[in-house]
Parts: C-alpha cells; sequence; structure tokens
C-alpha cells in the first residue's frame, strides 16, 4: 500500500483527533472535579470540628489550671497552718523543758498554736474569677441603669448612713431639688418631695466585713478614706492600686486597674465602698462622682459632702422655699 494512501491519512488524524478530544475532555472533567472539590463543604466543617475541637481542649486547660492555681493556694495555706503549728509545739516543749525561760515560751507556743488553727481553719476551698465577678456586677448594673432610666431619675446617687435599724442605703433622686429620704425603707420613694429610688448599695456589705475585720480606728474623712483605699487593694483586691487626696468636705481617689471593670457604673463596688463608709463615719449624705483619669490612674473618685453648717442652712433654705409655695398656694 502506497505511503500517501488518503484512507490511511484521514485514518491517521481521525486518531489525533480522538486523542485531543480524550486530552481536552479529561482536562475538562479535572477542572470540574477541581472545582467541585473546591466547593465542596466538607473543608469548611473539617475546618469548623477542628476548630471546635481546639475550642474544647483550650477549655479543659484552662479548668485544669484553675483547678491547680486552687489547689497550690490551699496547699500554701496548708503549709503555713502546719508552720505556725509545729513553731508552737517546739515553743511548748521548750517551755516544758527550760523552765526559766517557760513564760515566754509558752506563750509563743499559745501563739503559735492558735494561729495554725486559724489558718486552717480559715482557709478558703473556693476561688472565684475576677471575671466572673465583673459579669455578675455587670448584668446588674446594667439593669439598674435601665430601671433609673425607665423612671426618669437623675443618676446622681446620694449614699445615706444607716438609722433607726436601717443600714445604708444609696439613693437616687428624681430631681437634684428632692430632700433626703429618712424613714422610708423603699426601694421606691413616691414623696412629691423626695421621690425616687432608694436601693441597698454593694458597698454596704464591703463595710461591714471592713469594720469586722480592721483595728484601725481613723479619725476623719481623710484617715478613713487612706484606710477604705489599704482594703480595696489588700483586702479585697478589687484594685491594684488606690491613692487618696482628701480635701476640707471631699475625698478624691485614684483607682488603678479594678477588678470589675470600668467603675463609672451605677454602684461599683470600689466607688459604693468609699462612699458608704464615709457616709456612716460622718453621719450624714455624701454624694459621689467617678470619672475617667489621666495616665497616673485609670479613675477617679470624688465623694462629697455638706458641712454641718451648710447642711443646717440648705435645710432651712428649702423649708422656708416650701413654706412660700405652700402660702402662695393658698
Amino acid at each position: 500500500m502506497s505511503q500517501h494512501d488518503p484512507s490511511r491519512r484521514e485514518r491517521s488524524q481521525n486518531r489525533h483527533g480522538t486523542e485531543r478530544s480524550s486530552g481536552a475532555g479529561a482536562d475538562d472533567s479535572g477542572d470540574t472535579a477541581g472545582s467541585t472539590r473546591s466547593a465542596d463543604p466538607d473543608g469548611v466543617r473539617l475546618d469548623s470540628e477542628a476548630l471546635a475541637a481546639q475550642v474544647d481542649v483550650l477549655a479543659d486547660e484552662n479548668a485544669r489550671l484553675r483547678e491547680k492555681y486552687a489547689a497550690a493556694r490551699r496547699s500554701r495555706y496548708r503549709k503555713t497552718a502546719f508552720g505556725l503549728g509545729t513553731v508552737g509545739l517546739v515553743a511548748v516543749a521548750g517551755g516544758v523543758v527550760a523552765p526559766a525561760a517557760r513564760d515566754v515560751l509558752l506563750i509563743l507556743g499559745a501563739i503559735g498554736l492558735f494561729g495554725g488553727l486559724l489558718t486552717a481553719v480559715l482557709t478558703s476551698e473556693r476561688f472565684v474569677a475576677a471575671s466572673v465577678g465583673e459579669r455578675v456586677y455587670g448584668a446588674l448594673a446594667a439593669n439598674h441603669a435601665a430601671l433609673i432610666d425607665e423612671l426618669g431619675l437623675r443618676a446622681e446617687p446620694r449614699y445615706l448612713p444607716g438609722v433607726a435599724g436601717i443600714g445604708p442605703r444609696v439613693f437616687v433622686p428624681q430631681r437634684t431639688s428632692n430632700d433626703t429620704p429618712v424613714d422610708e425603707t423603699g426601694p421606691i420613694v413616691t414623696a412629691d418631695d423626695r421621690r425616687g429610688l432608694l436601693l441597698e448599695p454593694t458597698g454596704a456589705g464591703l463595710y461591714a466585713t471592713f469594720r469586722d475585720g480592721s483595728t484601725a480606728d481613723p479619725t476623719g474623712p481623710g484617715a478613713l478614706a487612706a484606710v477604705l483605699a489599704e482594703a480595696v487593694v489588700e483586702q479585697f483586691e478589687l484594685a491594684d492600686r488606690v491613692t487618696v487626696d482628701a480635701d476640707e468636705n471631699r475625698i478624691t481617689a485614684a483607682v488603678s486597674e479594678p477588678a470589675f471593670g470600668p467603675i463609672d457604673r451605677f454602684d461599683h463596688p470600689i466607688p459604693s465602698l468609699f462612699a458608704v463608709g464615709l457616709a456612716m463615719d460622718l453621719d450624714r449624705p455624701v454624694r459621689l462622682t467617678v470619672y475617667p483619669a489621666d495616665d497616673r490612674a485609670d479613675w477617679l473618685v470624688t465623694c462629697w459632702w455638706e458641712a454641718p453648717s451648710e447642711s443646717a442652712a440648705s435645710d432651712a433654705t428649702e423649708t422656708a422655699a416650701s413654706g412660700a409655695s405652700e402660702r402662695a398656694e393658698h
């Protein structure tokens, strides 16, 4: 057969054309498969499952670290109690062996044994993260703010001392000119001249705890504010640092790194403790203002009050104005 046979040449061309078509079809099918794989949600599902697994691992690790931290705190308390008890026993034994120093050694032994017992009994068994307390307080502060806004009250609280078996209260008046409640127990005061919201402040319980555990006897608002600042940092651990500047009828506390977030929210524990403590010590209403500070601190808390003469003059002025308005109505 001749090499230039037309039929053979046509068959060869057809064969090459078919191969090219098959290759193109394979490429198209590959592209289609690739596009199908990229659109396949399995990859997204796998990513979501991997992220969920990582979240679970981090949550377990966080819980393990919290438990380990609590165990370390408990172990430290137990070691302290054991050390104090050991010192007490050694001192008592020394008092028995050495009669010459018996009195001193027995006193030291009693102190050591009592300190060890007290440390063991008062050891904390549960530690709550500050973030948990912040979320709890944040919800309460938001609810109180919504209630104050709904009632149309002024967000300028007055902290009142306890009277006649009633503990300290925080009063949010409807108007600045409203009188301060005396015998009302709240929570809603409806009298025309002192309409507002009367609640128990968060600082009331903190101040009671402070008084029960404090041996200091401060004289004057400035000294009391300084002791309260120390309690905020050392006793309650509500802030990293608090410094106080006292004036004649006001004190200003500079607060850094508060534990429960922004302290300009309603009745935050730190300002509330200062206001309640001053109101109880001075036995008169204390007003409160909180605003952001400069680079030296995060927040400034200012509590101020009226001097007795100013308070009496203010009461007389309000009484005279009330009498004049009544006479005008008649």
